[in-house]
Parts: structure tokens; sequence; C-alpha cells
């Protein structure tokens, strides 16, 4: 099963929201893991305030709001 990067931070409201909104999208198709980008210097640059970004390795799927069209393109092509 795939692994999907949810760049957030913690008390993100928006972050908060995407992640729900993913949820039924990669039910049994993908994880999610979740990553602080304040726990790095590097993804605090990378990011900073452009979370939630969503990402597959190193091809960034969506930020907020979500495209869910373009999540489930992406897992029904992998």
């Amino acid at each position: 099963m795939r692994t999907l990067i949810l760049y957030s931070r913690p008390g993100c409201h928006l972050c908060e929201d995407l992640a729900a909104q993913l949820e039924p999208i990669v039910r049994g198709r993908a994880t999610i893991e979740v990553v602080d980008v304040d726990s790095s210097v590097a993804l605090e640059r990378r990011y900073g305030l452009r979370i939630p970004v969503l990402c597959d390795g190193d091809l960034e799927l969506t930020s907020y709001p979500l495209d869910a069209d373009r999540v489930a393109r992406h897992l029904a092509s992998v």
C-alpha cells in the first residue's frame, strides 16, 4: 500500500480539515503519514505557510483546498 505524506503542523485547522477530507478518498488505497514541518528547518523553509501539502514522494498532489479529483486519479494510476 502506498504512503502519502501530509505536511502539516500541530493546531493547523486547514491541515485537520484536509486530512478528514482525504480519508474516504485514500481508504484502502493508501495510508497518510502526517509530517510536522516544524520538525525540520528544511521542511519549514520548503513548506512554511503553504501547509497543508499532500505529496507522493517528491510529487505534490494537492494543498488546501483539496483537489480530490487529482488525488483520486493519481491513486488510480499507480
